[in-house]
């Protein structure tokens, strides 16, 4: 899904996140399916060496001017590449927050719950069909810009493969899926079933209902919502395959499966992650990464994503996206309540716990992720830096590593040293630069000195 509809669907997505228990407790924020906002359980990555002198040398001798060929790499092509993709991810949420204004101030939502009314006598089918039509009707109104964003630019720099078709067609399943995840599932009207029972508290309630429900997406994801989108195999390559389950071993990660994705059939860039957890968790490498990756390049990786396994980042980001939750409706509900007091008449909308409040509800959601986004981003990039320090521990792997930014770096067309401003609100792993320099600097085990990410399971 584009970053562009998880930004129009933030609001629903936050709002119909969360269970509501019959007691009056709760509702969570549920992470919007995008590639640079990853999920709470999802932690991606935008041979170990023979012996210790080998990886002595190779940390402490580096043969290569890895942070020229970094700079070297970032053509103006790929300039103008990521120029445009920051303008697309800036305007998004503020293109998400006119369409929320047009359906208010047309008048066009309070229409849509007179329908839900008149169509439905429970609470339930009336939440169904008004966040089924909105849901379509967000979809229609982004699906221009969305395929500017997702279609055409990747395209017009050659890194897509999909067809119109498939494209169009995945961008059918994310809207499927949103409709029966948070429409179809009851979340809707549970949450404002809360809302509606619990005027001053509503935001504490919907805030303490994250947990379960992120803690339920996160399992179920591996199992039920990537493979809509692509075909898991294991992992063919046996060698590798037994390389990557030993690494898990030495680093005290109960060995998963591994498995690899056909990411080809859409895209040209690597990537790679473990997500789930208890029986849906998974190791997977896109086979474009297989592809384009050497096997020592691929093992950093590799041990770079179990360091997110083992330093505990799924469960930390869960417990940071459900206390966030907190703030963001805290403050969301404020911003509501000063709306509806001001334009609730003209919208034909003047109770908090009315559907139709639903783009309001998506705006006062993006505006306040706008004021925390800095915040967010500063902590993801934190945890992609303790794991690029768990990977570099648990290989002793610094030439590859530097490789295999540099590889990342160079098929996403990221910029190595973007402005202050822009990492603070864009980046949610570590600039280009930085990677790098990082993983030619750092070798403690060289030093005599302990490890500070990876410690070695007795």
């Amino acid at each position: 899904m584009s970053s562009l509809r998880a930004a129009v669907r933030w609001g629903a997505v936050a709002l119909a996140a969360s269970v509501i228990l019959a007691s009056g407790a709760a509702r969570a924020r549920a992470n919007p399916a995008d590639p640079t906002t990853r999920a709470p359980g999802a932690a991606a990555l935008d041979s170990v060496a023979s012996d210790s002198a080998t990886a002595i040398a190779g940390a402490a001798a580096p043969q290569h001017d890895y942070m020229a060929e970094v700079r070297a790499n970032f053509t103006p092509e790929n300039r103008r590449y990521w120029m445009t993709r920051t303008v697309l991810d800036l305007v998004s949420p503020f293109y998400g927050i006119a369409i929320g204004l047009y359906l208010l101030f047309s008048g066009l939502s309070a229409r849509i719950r007179d329908l839900a009314h008149r169509r439905a006598g429970n609470r339930y089918a009336r939440m169904l069909i008004y966040f089924t039509i909105y849901s379509v009707i967000g979809f229609l109104l982004t699906l221009p810009l969305s395929w500017f964003d997702g279609y055409l630019t990747e395209h017009q720099y050659a890194l897509s493969t999909q067809s119109f078709g498939g494209w169009l067609g995945d961008e059918f399943k994310g809207l499927l899926v949103s409709v029966l995840f948070l429409g179809g599932t009851g979340l809707v009207a549970l949450a404002y079933r809360a809302i509606e029972k619990s005027p001053k508290r509503w935001w504490l309630w919907l805030a303490a209902g994250s947990v379960p429900v992120i803690v339920i997406a996160v399992l179920i994801q591996p199992l039920l919502i990537d493979p809509l989108f692509n075909k898991f195999t294991p992992l063919k390559d046996q060698t590798l395959k037994t390389q990557i389950l030993d690494l898990a071993s030495k680093a005290g990660i109960p060995s998963r499966k591994v498995f690899e994705a056909n990411k080809s059939a859409q895209t040209k860039k690597y990537n790679a992650y473990v997500t789930g957890f208890g029986a849906s968790q998974r190791i997977v490498l896109w086979d474009t990464t297989l592809k384009g990756m050497s096997t020592d390049e691929i093992l950093f990786v590799m041990g770079h994503e179990m360091g997110h396994y083992r330093l505990g980042h799924i469960w930390k980001g869960i417990a940071f996206s459900s206390l966030l939750s907190v703030f963001l409706f805290f403050f969301s509900g404020n911003m509501m309540s000063w709306a509806l007091a001001r334009f609730g008449r003209r919208w034909g909308v003047t109770e908090i716990f009315d559907i139709a409040t639903l783009p309001l509800f998506a705006i006062a959601l993006s505006i306040v992720s706008l004021v925390v986004q800095p915040a967010v981003n500063a902590y993801d990039r934190s945890v992609e830096h303790e794991a690029d320090m768990f990977g570099l521990e648990v290989t002793h792997s610094n030439d590859a590593a530097a490789r295999a930014f540099i590889k990342l770096g160079s098929q996403n067309k990221s910029n190595p040293e973007p402005p202050l401003l822009l990492k603070w609100f864009e980046f949610t792993h570590p600039p280009l630069v930085e990677r790098v320099r990082f993983a030619q600097e750092y070798h403690p085990w060289t030093e005599g000195q302990p490890n500070r990410a990876f410690h070695p399971v007795r």
